[in-house]
């Protein structure tokens, strides 16, 4: 792991990680997990990105608040981190003088992978074992698997705007407690997740915003229309603006009720979590009336509800 890469760790939301651990932020402070707190003592300085104890004396950024919170060390802390957040890491290490002018993503280099898509063992086993996935799903997502040159598996999930371009790709590592967890090539948009969907809608049917890919192969699995934003801590304004048009595309015109279409519903299965449930707050800025599904007791996404489901049904 690099510099440029430790520094978007420490750039992650102090606050969002610490609600990521458990810890709850009120007005910027929280009870200190580090000594016997009764009274908010910790508090967060969201200009510099810091915490800070008035008590014990514990202080730090992001990487160290892990590092203390979970007695880990700092690469075990690192990789929580990408992974709870699903931090992008890219294939290509750009030099600091390249950083300000990144270059474009090169669709036809990885068109190719995905119009034969294939599955090894590893992503099989992944998909339809693990994760009892419907293989229709799996056919309309294109997603495919490769190994690299140390024989690592990687599921590679394709991004397409609305209009079927390829926009981006994302890799996934498929040994499990791997470091780093997903790599993304070279310029790599990889914001809303299954656009094409959208072509699919039909007037008033619901469409399902998920939180990653995961829980949007579970939604689809589930027989609902699903697309997926990266992750709850990392919501962009530009993911907000996309969500935005979708509300206006479906909402058709009010000043011709005569022909005007009945809206898309929007819905949504929160993440069991503080920031799951922040996001929801954020989307529905964008989306009023976004339909809250609260998820049962024991799972703490979608993807996990889903799986209950199928187990349940299999041993019936």
């Amino acid at each position: 792991m690099d510099k440029f890469e430790i520094e978007k760790l420490r750039d992650l939301p102090i606050e969002g990680v610490a609600e990521r651990l458990g810890l709850r932020v009120a007005r910027h402070k929280s009870l200190c997990p580090f000594h016997a707190d009764t009274h908010p003592s910790l508090t967060y300085r969201v200009s510099k990105n810091t915490f800070h104890c008035f008590v014990c004396g514990a202080s730090g950024g992001t990487i160290d608040l892990v590092m203390r919170h979970l007695h880990v060390g700092f690469k075990e802390a690192c990789r929580w981190l990408a992974d709870a957040h699903n931090i992008i890491f890219d294939e290509w290490k750009p030099q600091p003088s390249d950083i300000s002018h990144p270059a474009a993503f090169d669709a036809s280099r990885y068109e190719r992978f995905f119009e034969r898509p294939w599955l090894n063992e590893e992503a099989r086993k992944f998909l339809f074992d693990e994760r009892r996935l419907d293989e229709r799903v799996v056919r309309w997502c294109r997603l495919t698997s490769w190994k690299d040159r140390q024989g690592v598996p990687w599921l590679q999930i394709p991004y397409y705007n609305r209009e079927g371009r390829l926009v981006g790709v994302q890799n996934r590592n498929l040994v499990k407690g791997a470091f780093p967890r997903f790599r993304f090539p070279q310029g790599s948009e990889c914001s809303i997740y299954n656009l094409p969907v959208l072509n699919l809608l039909k007037p008033s049917e619901a469409l399902y915003i998920a939180e990653g890919c995961s829980d949007c192969w579970s939604l689809l699995s589930a027989g609902h229309k699903a697309i997926a934003i990266p992750s709850a801590t990392l919501l962009r304004q530009k993911d907000v603006e996309i969500l935005s048009s979708l509300r206006s595309a479906t909402s058709g015109d009010a000043s011709s009720a005569k022909n005007a279409q009945p809206s898309t519903e929007f819905h949504m299965y929160p993440d069991r979590d503080v920031p799951g449930e922040r996001l929801f707050l954020q989307l529905q800025q964008a989306l009023p009336g976004l339909v809250h599904h609260q998820l049962p007791l024991g799972c703490k996404d979608f993807s996990e509800y889903y799986l209950c489901h199928q187990l349940l049904n299999n041993h019936k």
